[in-house]
C-alpha cells in the first residue's frame, strides 16, 4: 500500500505543529520519522492513522483519499511505546481482541489459529495463556505488534515502539522487527527520536525539525551527506569550529579546508569525534588535551584549541597522551556549512 501526504498542516490552538509536509512512502518500504521533540513526527503518524484530522492537504493510501476516512475505516495497525495491552486479558486475549471487534467476522476456531500463527510469528510461542505482567517488557512489545497484526493491516504505524526498553532489549527486537518486515512486507511508517534506530531499522529516514522535513534518504545518504548543519548535530555528536570563507576556502586559525562554493563570510567547520587524528607536530589546529575518557574499547580525548573552542575525538585504547600535552588537531572529512 502506497502512502502519500500532499502539503499536509496541522494546527492546534495559535501553534502550528506541522507545515505542509509533503512525503511518498512505498509500498512494502520501512520509512523512519526522526527528529527532536516537537518536530511533528508523531503529529504526522496520528495523522495517517485517523487519529488526528489535518486542517489543510491530503493523505492518499493507494489512490483513496483517505484524509477524512476514520480511524476504524483505514486498516491500520498502530504499535505504541507504552504496550497498551488489556492487564486483565491474556496474551491470547489481547492478540485476539481487534479480530473480535471487527466488521469482518470470523469463526472462533479462525481466531484461534490466527493468534497461534502471530504467537509463532513473534516468538511466543506456549506464552498464550499468561498476562501481560507475568512476561517481559519486550515481550509485551511483541504482543502489541502481534495484536497490530492481527487485523491484517493495509499500513503498519509505530510510535516510538520500544523507547520503554532497555538499550539491549532495543537492539534485540530491531533486529527481530527488521526481519518480521522483510518476511511480511507491509507498509511501515515508524516514529523515534533515536538515530541509531532509525538508520538500523529504516529503508529510508526523513528528518524532521519545527514541523518541516529537513533532509530525506537512506540511511547512507542522510549520514554521508548532511545537506546542513542541523542535520549533521542531530544525527550524531559533532564537533564545531568557527570558520572565515575566503576565496573558496574555509580558514580556521591558519588551517585552509576547501569551501568550494560557498560565499564569502562566517561559517562553521562541523566534524564527528572518530574524525579527528591527534598530531604532536604537522598541519593541524594547535590544542591542547583537558581530559581523557577511558571507553571498553577506546578512549574520549576532550580537548580545547588555541583559540578556546571545545573538541572532542576518539581514538585507540592505546591512546598514550595524557592531560596537558600540547599538539594539533587534524580534521578529516570537515563540513562546512555557512552561518544563518
Amino acid at each position: 500500500m502506497k502512502i502519500r501526504l500532499d502539503n499536509v498542516v496541522k494546527t492546534f490552538d495559535t501553534f502550528r505543529a506541522v507545515h505542509g509536509v509533503s512525503l511518498d512512502i512505498e509500498s512494502g518500504e520501512l520509512l523512519a520519522l526522526l527528529g527532536p521533540s516537537g518536530s511533528g513526527k508523531t503529529t504526522i503518524l496520528r495523522m495517517v492513522a485517523g487519529l488526528e484530522y489535518a486542517d489543510g492537504g491530503h493523505i492518499y493510501f493507494g489512490t483513496e483519499d483517505a484524509t477524512d476516512i476514520p480511524v476504524r475505516d483505514r486498516g491500520v495497525g498502530f504499535v505504541f511505546q507504552h504496550y497498551a495491552l488489556f492487564p486483565h486479558m491474556t496474551v491470547s486475549e489481547n492478540i485476539a481482541f481487534g479480530m473480535k471487534v471487527s466488521k469482518v467476522k470470523r469463526s472462533p476456531e479462525a481466531i484461534r489459529e490466527r493468534v497461534e500463527e502471530l504467537l509463532a510469528l513473534v516468538q511466543l510461542s506456549g506464552l498464550g495463556e499468561r498476562f501481560p505482567g507475568q512476561i517481559s517488557g519486550g515481550q509485551r512489545q511483541r504482543v502489541a505488534l502481534a495484536r497490530a497484526l492481527a487485523v491484517d493491516p493495509r499500513v503498519l504505524l509505530l510510535d516510538e515502539p520500544f523507547g520503554a526498553l532497555d538499550a539491549n532489549v532495543r537492539r534485540d527486537l530491531r533486529r527481530w522487527l527488521r526481519r518480521i518486515h522483510d518476511e511480511l512486507g507491509i507498509t511501515t511508517l515508524f516514529v523515534t527520536h533515536d538515530q541509531e534506530e532509525a538508520l538500523d531499522l529504516a529503508d529510508r529516514v526523513v528528518i524532521l525539525d519545527k514541523g518541516m522535513i529537513v533532509q530525506q534518504g537512506t540511511p547512507e545518504e542522510v549520514c554521508r551527506h548532511p545537506e546542513n548543519a542541523f542535520v549533521m548535530r542531530f544525527l550524531g555528536d559533532a564537533n564545531s569550529l568557527p570558520a572565515t570563507v575566503r576565496d573558496g576556502m574555509a580558514y580556521v586559525q591558519d588551517v585552509a579546508y576547501d569551501a568550494a562554493g560557498l560565499a564569502d563570510g562566517t561559517a562553521e567547520v562541523l566534524f564527528r569525534p572518530a574524525d579527528v587524528a591527534w598530531r604532536e607536530d604537522g598541519q593541524g589546529v594547535p590544542a591542547h588535551i583537558v581530559r581523557v575518557l577511558d571507553r571498553p574499547d577506546s578512549r574520549r580525548v576532550l580537548a580545547k584549541t588555541t583559540g578556546g573552542q571545545s573538541v572532542e575525538f576518539d581514538t585507540a585504547p592505546e591512546f598514550p597522551h595524557r592531560k596537558g600535552e600540547a599538539g594539533f588537531i587534524d580534521v578529516r572529512r570537515p563540513r562546512i556549512y555557512k552561518n544563518g
